[in-house]
């Protein structure tokens, strides 16, 4: 695994409310680079802060995870967890005729 890679990527709502995983900190400081500047705050200033140092190897990838994530639950972005339920409801080799 790359040193920047998150051991677990972080499920966030991008666009009308389609899920992404962010799978590392390049894709955390990106996402938070692109942040409107209006709507940026001090755990997105934290988060941002963090992504660049471990793009430096100055903290653990992991760190900037948890601060990534933290950003992305204050802003209601973090994609809800799927059961089997939910999991089945989306898939495309289902029966189009079944409600």
């Amino acid at each position: 695994m790359k040193p920047d890679m998150f051991k677990r990527p972080v499920s966030i709502l991008v666009g009308l409310g389609f899920p992404a995983e962010v799978g590392g900190v390049m894709d955390a400081y990106r996402y938070l680079s692109e942040w409107p500047a209006s709507l940026r705050d001090a755990a997105h200033s934290i988060a941002l802060k963090a992504c660049g140092a471990a793009l430096r190897g100055e903290v653990e990838a992991e760190t900037a995870r948890g601060l990534f994530a933290a950003f992305a639950e204050k802003h209601d972005l973090l994609a809800p967890k799927m059961g089997p339920g939910v999991a089945a409801h989306f898939r495309r080799d289902r029966d189009p005729h079944v409600r």
